[in-house]
């Protein structure tokens, strides 16, 4: 059903990344055949323009249509306009805004000669008014680095990964030096899922094996590799640090960063680090000041229950082990997030040159009860890589509705479940999969949803961040923290889900293993040393080859990382969407079962005639499954089973463009 559209991409915003007080140019497009939410025809339009919300006062600009000719006769088609579409198929319309805060939001609005309102806004389509959480963004803030949209992310579990050819791991524990608490095993062996070997089992992987092992992220066409965290700790995880000072001796201390990100730069790969301000761990060397000497600086780290030497304390969901920092302390914020000298800073720096940050539980970070100094400690982090590396990301995880912190200011991008992760799972596992872990399913179930369901709730969580922040938000099908989605999978659904995540607006992410197949039932278990030895194996090819052929899709189609996205079909079983650019534009048909959609010829710029058949048909650039596009008046996308397609379109030229 075509639709009024706009989004936050190059074809529809002058600019992404406007000061404050410039003036920015919004287009919107209408076919010629516009459907308004009820399915009912748009009709002729009396007025068109912005409704934008400067310093909470609501204020309106009309737009002008663009490339239409005087009209004396007083005509309209069905869309309003005064004389017949561009060469599209579609009128546009553009209006200016001028950015008068920081983030400042905005809509549009229709209004037809029958007194009809249309209001347009990131979820879509509503004859009612809606609420501004759902508003198209500006955002005046620094914005991400001009990599960060382009970029295909690689996460590693440092023990889990490679063991190098001189692993520490092995020369400590020849020389009886392992600490106390690492739980030896062997390569290969079975996880052990019971504490304490959940959090002590140690495999032995180390930074110069990830090192000796990035080749096979360049075969794979990564970009940018994401460490868990690397500091020592008492955990294989390390999210329960012990210093912040040092790189961890079991993965080859400083000097192996420092050779690892050399060698991935070399390479063409980004490299960034993972944080935790939430929390130390326990062993911390601030903490166990703070527990000794109830005058120190460091006592003020922490949220303790008075100043008894036993005093109870706030820990990340009660653990003991994890204290919870305390930001109303100076100095912590000096030594943490402040400055050149700070953590933040440190490993931005030589020698070391990490890319970002990825931040830990920085939902709960700085809040606790009534105290909330979030964006506080989130806007420090930011200033001080501005000021040390301007070019670097900063990424954070906030795993359910994320929007509210995530609007420019400091975050650059999410790690949450809600906009991708949970509706392609609700839509691609087997009826009744347990969802247990960090993936944060209701009763630890997935449930199971239609397209329309599915589709309904990645808008709806999507519609809650500025455009710039949806694109440079992690695409995760899975994580260290989650089961692997290929665990109850439905059969044949991996590339579908897989090819979802580069073609949507966002950064795809591959999880160390989901390449080599590999399965787990929760986080930990999830927490796999990586098979080297099978890499080549046949019953591997499929899904490497997979993953290599997507993220070779997302690479050479810049528009999958920058272009603007139309959902064209929803049907229960299969979704048909567009990402556009002014250069091409790309159709993406993803199925879970046989289906087959029809999309009318006027849902294409420039109608079907543009799509092509027969030997004017698009390319098909990927195939997955079995799948065909046909074309006449209209355009069918049907598959015989789980399926993923992509077919290379024309790009959208804007009049006056």
């Amino acid at each position: 059903m075509p639709t009024p559209h706009h989004d936050g991409s190059p074809l529809h915003v002058s600019t992404a990344t406007p000061a404050l007080g410039e003036v920015v140019r919004l287009r919107l497009r209408v076919p010629a055949g516009a459907r308004a939410a009820d399915g009912s025809p748009l009709g002729p339009l009396a007025w068109v323009g912005t409704r934008s919300n400067p310093d909470r006062e609501p204020r309106f600009e009309e737009a002008v249509q663009l490339g239409a000719a005087e009209d004396t006769s007083g005509a309209r088609d069905a869309s309003g306009a005064a004389d017949a579409p561009g060469g599209d198929g579609w009128h546009w319309y553009e209006a200016s805004v001028e950015v008068e805060n920081p983030v400042h939001g905005y809509r549009w609005l229709l209004v037809g000669e029958d007194g009809r309102q249309h209001w347009l806004n990131q979820v879509g389509l509503s004859a009612t008014e809606p609420r501004d959480h759902d508003d198209f963004r500006l955002v005046a803030h620094e914005p991400a680095p001009a990599w960060a949209a382009a970029s295909v992310m690689y996460q590693v579990f440092p023990d889990r990964f490679a063991k190098s050819a001189d692993a520490p791991f092995d020369r400590l524990r020849a020389a009886g030096e392992l600490p106390t608490w690492a739980m030896q095993a062997e390569w290969g062996a079975a996880l052990d899922p019971v504490p304490p070997g959940r959090s002590s089992q140690v495999f032995g992987g180390d930074l110069d094996g990830v090192r000796e092992r990035l080749d096979h992220l360049v075969d794979l066409g990564v970009t940018l590799l994401y460490l868990t965290p690397v500091f020592p700790a008492r955990s294989n995880h390390r999210y329960d640090a012990s210093t912040f000072d040092r790189v961890d001796d079991l993965l080859g201390g400083d000097d192996a960063l420092v050779r690892l990100v050399e060698a991935a730069h070399q390479r063409g790969i980004r490299v960034i680090g993972d944080l935790t301000s939430n929390h130390s761990g326990d062993a911390h060397e601030w903490f166990r000041i703070a527990r000794a000497d109830s005058q120190s600086p460091e006592r003020g780290f922490y949220s303790f229950d008075g100043d008894a030497p036993d005093a109870g304390y706030a820990s990340w969901l009660g653990v003991p082990s994890l204290p919870k920092f305390d930001w109303s302390s100076t100095e912590l914020r000096r030594r943490f997030v402040e400055g050149s000298d700070s953590v933040v800073a440190k490993y931005l720096q030589a020698p070391y040159g990490l890319d970002g940050w990825r931040i830990d539980v920085a939902n709960m970070t700085g809040r606790l009860g009534s105290v909330d100094l979030n964006a506080e400690v989130r806007r420090a982090i930011r200033r001080t890589m501005l000021d040390v590396n301007p070019d670097t990301i900063l990424l954070a995880e906030s795993t359910n509705d994320a929007a509210s912190d995530f609007q420019g200011d400091a975050w650059h991008g999410a790690m949450t479940y809600t906009p991708f992760t949970r509706p392609v799972w609700s839509w691609l596992q087997e009826p009744g999969s347990p969802g247990g872990g960090g993936i944060g399913f209701a009763l630890a179930r997935v449930p199971t949803l239609t397209g329309p369901e599915w589709v309904g709730a990645h808008r709806a969580f999507a519609a809650g961040f500025p455009w710039r922040t949806r694109t440079a938000t992690m695409n995760a099908l899975d994580t260290h923290d989650t089961p692997r989605f290929a665990t109850n999978a439905r059969p044949g659904t991996v590339p579908v889900a897989f090819g979802l995540a580069v073609t949507l607006p966002g950064i795809p992410v591959v999880w160390a293993g989901d390449e080599f197949g590999l399965t787990g039932v929760d986080g930990e278990a999830s927490r796999t040393p990586i098979p080297w030895d099978r890499r080549d194996a046949p019953e591997v090819a499929p899904t490497l080859d997979a993953y290599r052929t997507l993220i070779g899709l997302r690479r050479s189609h810049p528009v999958l990382s920058e272009g603007g996205i139309r959902w064209l079909a929803v049907d229960d079983d299969a979704v048909a969407y567009v990402r556009e650019g002014a250069d091409a534009s790309v159709l993406v048909f993803a199925a879970r079962s046989a289906a087959r959609v029809g999309i009318a010829g006027d849902a294409f710029a420039g109608g079907a005639g543009s799509v092509g058949s027969g030997s004017d048909a698009p390319e098909r650039l990927v195939a997955f499954g079995e799948v065909s596009l046909e074309a006449s008046d209209g355009v069918v996308l049907e598959s015989r089973g789980p399926a993923f397609g992509a077919w290379l379109l024309p790009g959208v030229v804007a009049p006056g463009a």
